[in-house]
Formats: structure tokens, sequence, C-alpha cells
């Protein structure tokens, strides 16, 4: 009697079609990734000498085509959707570096929240005018509609729980590369890829984009490295002495103090840094003021964009630097309180105001400015009905004319701290006054798109110069007295114009500093040139406004003016240190990590001196407005 067979060869031969017909899939969604991502590292030649490299880029796309092959038990569909997935990441990380010269890093998937929130107002500027980019993801949409009608199923219907184990294995294994599990830095890490913690555009150049998010989420995504408590002690230590006589300086008494205004101006920085532009004089007002106060460089961790950045370091003393998991610090921020300049001023029985021409939710400004101390939040609803706008947003006028109805002729000392607007970019938006842009001139070599986004962003930051000049002049003629900072956030992302002019010290767009202003209107001084770094400005503002109590604070106007040129957009060269300026960096990171967890206060020297200076003597307002040019 013959044998029956155990496997009929028909049900053989469907099985190993469907396995050819799967690693053939797999390896065209390899080399599609890796060309969608254009990396050097990762194109599809690099299969034949370095093949982990594109495999670990498409890996996460393999896992969840493979969930939802599963699911859906379409191959085709499973792997288009995916590939649809990968190029709108793509196009986004595309929009990115060609507005702010970074690619897309695990923190910029938070802003997906903020769409939601005044976010989408904000960044749709930036999406492609062209009808092309949508014509494509629609016609991909297409497709994959087709797929789900017309495609055939490659798995059956009923596996007897493999179809099930597989997806959960599948499952698992995505969900573990998602929340970081630390088992995926065995594939994902320096040693088996490339890894550039400094340069995030020369790790996804050379690992791929979707490596590079994985392995700058693995590494520098979750915790925070631990403060060395030794280095923290022995820099208190060695500035004992200094610390503790600025900290026996008398602090200025209540009716001392003067009122306080900081204007962080939307992208403002001094084109005369461009090539071209060395002899113009589009910030008039800047340039006159710095005659008459402390001016200099500033550098910020950021450039293009990311404002909250610079603003978090502004407000805090905290630098940036030595914080690897706060990309954008307001929407990471855990702390239900957050040291800050804020609070000192606080103390000291300050009212302090937040003034900004915008969606309070955005950035999360709300929750951020409840947990830095401020009093009040006065955002877009609070403007007047008519406030009115240049291009997109709020113009620096509405926001002058805002901080001029705050400000008290009586009470306690203000501090107000306003953040413009108006030359936020997108820079293709039609101004008010399209004739005075036009006029505008422009370096050679700049032409059509790139012509009108400079010019258009040099006419708004005339705009918030006049302005600048404006509330000087104002400030002097108050009886109460009054102390102005003023200084821009970054520069803006203006890369195709940077590319072809350059800049006078030859460095390139991401390690330019932007610029800052300290002046009393109702005080003149002769001019003080300062190169700092923006989370040196608190403690350069109480110094100036006389308050000396807050250890911290005086700690970093010791320190800092060593650090301060360490300060860099990220991606930017990775900043040259000496042995002695490394290990001092090195000290500070630890002191700023217990500052941020509240267990500094317990290193720092206890010293308490007594409030109440000398008073100033006022002057009359209208022979130092004459100083000042006004």
């Amino acid at each position: 009697m013959p044998l029956k067979p155990t496997r009929p060869p028909r049900r053989w031969r469907a099985t190993a079609w469907r396995a050819v017909a799967l690693l053939a899939v797999i390896l065209g969604f390899v080399l599609l990734t890796g060309w969608i991502d254009g990396g050097v590292g990762v194109v599809p030649r690099r299969m034949l000498d370095q093949a982990r490299f594109p495999f670990a880029n498409a890996l996460p796309g393999l896992l969840l085509a493979g969930v939802l092959l599963v699911i859906t038990r379409r191959l085709l569909l499973s792997f288009g959707l995916v590939l649809l997935v990968e190029g709108v990441v793509y196009g986004v990380n595309a929009l990115k570096v060609a507005n702010l010269g970074t690619p897309l890093l695990p923190a910029d998937f938070q802003m997906v929240g903020q769409l939601r929130k005044g976010g989408m107002h904000l960044l749709s500027g930036y999406l492609p005018h062209s009808p092309w980019p949508y014509l494509g993801l629609l016609a991909g949409l297409a497709v994959v509609i087709a797929m789900w009608r017309y495609e055939p199923p490659l798995l059956p219907r009923r596996t007897g729980g493999k179809r099930l184990l597989a997806g959960s294995v599948l499952a698992a294994a995505l969900l573990s590369l998602l929340l970081g599990v630390t088992t995926w830095e065995r594939l994902y890490n320096g040693r088996v890829l490339w890894l550039e913690p400094w340069s995030a555009m020369s790790t996804a150049k050379h690992a791929g984009l979707i490596s590079g998010l994985i392995m700058f989420d693995l590494h520098y995504g979750h915790g925070q490295k631990k403060p060395n408590l030794a280095l923290a002690r022995e820099l208190i230590a060695d500035y004992d002495h200094p610390l503790r006589q600025r900290l026996q300086q008398p602090s200025a008494g209540p009716g001392d103090l003067p009122d306080i205004v900081v204007v962080q101006s939307e992208s403002f920085f001094d084109p005369t840094i461009m090539k071209g532009y060395e002899n113009s004089d589009f910030t008039p007002n800047l340039r006159r003021l710095a005659q008459h106060g402390t001016s200099g460089e500033l550098h910020v961790p950021t450039f293009g964009g990311g404002t909250i950045r610079t603003e978090f370091e502004m407000l805090t003393g905290l630098s940036l630097r030595y914080f690897d998991n706060l990309q954008f610090p307001y929407l990471q921020l855990s702390h239900a309180t957050v040291p800050s300049l804020v609070r000192a001023l606080n103390r000291h029985g300050y009212d302090t105001v937040a003034l900004h021409g915008n969606d309070p939710a955005f950035w999360n400004r709300t929750a951020a400015f409840k947990a830095l101390g401020f009093d009040r939040f006065v955002s877009q609803a609070s403007f007047p009905a008519d406030a009115p706008l240049d291009g997109k947003y709020m113009a620096d006028s509405a926001m002058t004319d805002e901080i001029l109805r705050q400000l008290k002729d009586s009470g306690p000392p203000q501090f107000i701290f306003a953040i413009s607007i108006e030359a936020h970019g997108p820079y293709d938006i039609e101004p008010t006054h399209t004739a005075e842009r036009d006029a505008i001139a422009v370096p050679a070599g700049i032409e059509g798109r790139d012509k009108l986004e400079l010019q258009t962003y040099l006419y708004h930051i005339g705009h918030a110069d006049a302005e600048l000049g404006r509330l000087v002049k104002q400030l002097a003629a108050r009886r109460r007295p009054s102390l102005l900072l003023f200084y821009g956030d970054h520069l803006p992302a203006l890369s195709n114009s940077y590319q072809i002019t350059g800049f006078v010290d030859g460095r390139n767009m991401l390690s330019q500093a932007g610029t800052w202003l300290l002046i009393e209107p109702q005080r003149p001084i002769k001019p003080v040139r300062l190169d700092t770094a923006s989370w040196l400005l608190p403690g350069i503002l109480l110094e100036q406004v006389g308050i000396h109590d807050d250890a911290y604070f005086a700690l970093t106007q010791l320190v800092g003016p060593q650090l301060a040129t360490l300060t860099e957009a990220p991606g930017a060269p990775p900043p040259t240190e000496g042995e002695e300026q490394r290990k001092l960096d090195q000290a500070m990171s630890s002191i700023d990590q217990l500052r941020m967890s509240g267990k500094l206060d317990a290193l720092l020297p206890n010293v308490l001196p007594p409030i109440g200076g000398v008073a100033r003597e006022a002057a009359p307002a209208q022979p130092q407005a004459a100083a000042l040019g006004l």
C-alpha cells in the first residue's frame, strides 16, 4: 500500500512562493528606503559593502510593515503604506533642513501635539507652495487604496495561531524600539553604525535619518546624565572667596529697584556680519544706543527656529548644553517649579509679566511660564482687537504699545518679558508696505525667492530696530527708573542667502552669534563691549539692577565668561576646548543639573546679605533723553 504524503506538494509550492515574495519585497523596501533617504551611508549600493547600515535604517519600517501584513494579510499594501509614511517623514525632514539647517530629532515629534495649539498656523507657512508634493501624496494614497481593494491576500485567514504569534513578536519588537529599550543599543550605536553626538546632520548623512533618530533617542532621549558631585564641590570651592564677596554686597532695597523690560526680538541680528552688508545700516537705533550701554555678540543655542531654547536659557540661566534631552524645554519640562530669574525677582517684590502676541498654548508657554514663576501672561487675546499685523504676524509696534500700557507709574517694581513675532519666518509672506520692502538692496548673486525672503526679513527687523528706539525714548521720559535688555533669539532661516554670501568671520551659519544690548535710558554710560551667551544674561541683569543675593547667578558671572563661546546651535561644528575650559565645562554641567533638580543650594555658600543699598539719584528726563540722541 503506498505511503500517504505528509504535506501536499502544492502546499509546499504555495509556502515557498510566499517566502520568496516576502523576501523580495523586504529587499526592495530596504533599497527604496535607502534611495529615499539619500544619505551616503545607506544608498542602495551600500548593500554590497556595509549592508547593516541600510538594513538598520529600514528596520523600524520593516517591523511596522510586518505588523500590518499580519493584520491585513496583504503584502504590497502593508509595505506600500509604510513607504508612504516614510515619504512624509522624509519630506518634513527636507523642509526642516532647508529652513533650519538640521535634520529631524526625536524631540521634533512632540510638535505634533502643538498643531492643535496654535502650531498649525505658525508651521503651515513652511509647507511647500508647489502643488506637486501634495499631488504626489494623493497619488500615493490612491495606490494604497487600490491595493486594499484589489490585492489578493498573501497569507491564509486561518493559520492555527501562527499569525497571532508572529504579529505579537513583531509588535513587541517595534514597541520596544519606540520606547527606547536599551537592548537596541547593541545595533544602534556608534561602533556598529555612525553616531556623531555633536552633529545630527552628519549622523543622518552616514547612518540614515531613521537610524539617527533612533540613536539620538536611545542615547540622549531618556533621562539625564548624573551630576558629578565631586566636580561641583570642587568648582564651588575654587570660587568660594569671590562668590562670598559678591553675595555680601548689599542688594538694592524695594524703593531703589528699577522697572525691567526685556525684549526678545524675533530672529534679530546685525546684518553687517554678512558679506555684502559690512557697511549697511539696517539697525541704526541699536548702533546708536550701544554707545550708551553694554552690548556685544550673543551666543545662543539654536538657529533659524527653536525660540524657546534661547528663551529658556535667558529666563533660567541654565545652559541647554548641559541637558542633552531638552531639545524643546517647555514641551519636556516635568518640574512643577523651575529655578529662574523670574523667581529671583519675585523674591524682591517684582510684579512679573510675560507678554507675547501669539497663541499662549503654542510651545506650552502657559504652563511653562507658570512653572517659571510669572505672575501673569498677556497673550494674543489680551491685546487690543485692532492691534496691527505686518505680514503674517502681529507688528512689533503693537508689542511696544502693550509694553507701555503694562508699565505703571506707581506700585511695586515691574519685570516685563516681551516676545516679539513680526520678524518670524517664513519670509515669503507679503508685508504691509511692499514698496518699502522692494526698495531694499541685496548682495550680488541673491535672486528670485531668496532675494524676496531676504528683503522681507530686513524690512521686518528695520521695524524691530525702530521700535527699540521708540521704546527707549518712552522709557527715558518716565519718572520711574527703567532698565532695558534687548536681544535676538537666533539668526533667521535664510540658509540659501548665507551660502551665497558667506559671513565676514568665515564661519558657517550655525556658528554665528547674535546681538544684545543692555541700557538704562535715564542713566546713559560710556559704551561697554561684552560678548556673552544667553544663559549668562540673567546674572548680568541682576548685577546691573543691584540684586546680589542669588548664589547661582553670582556663580555664573564668575564662571560664565570662560564658557560663553561654547554655546552653539545644534549641528554647529564642536568648539575647541582647552584642558582647563573642558574641566570647567564638565563641572558647570554638574552644577546646572543640580540646580534643575533643586539640589544645588545645599552646596552653595549660605550668605544672606542685608537688603538695602544706596538709592539712585534721579536726574531730569529731558537731559538724559538728549544724551541718548533722542
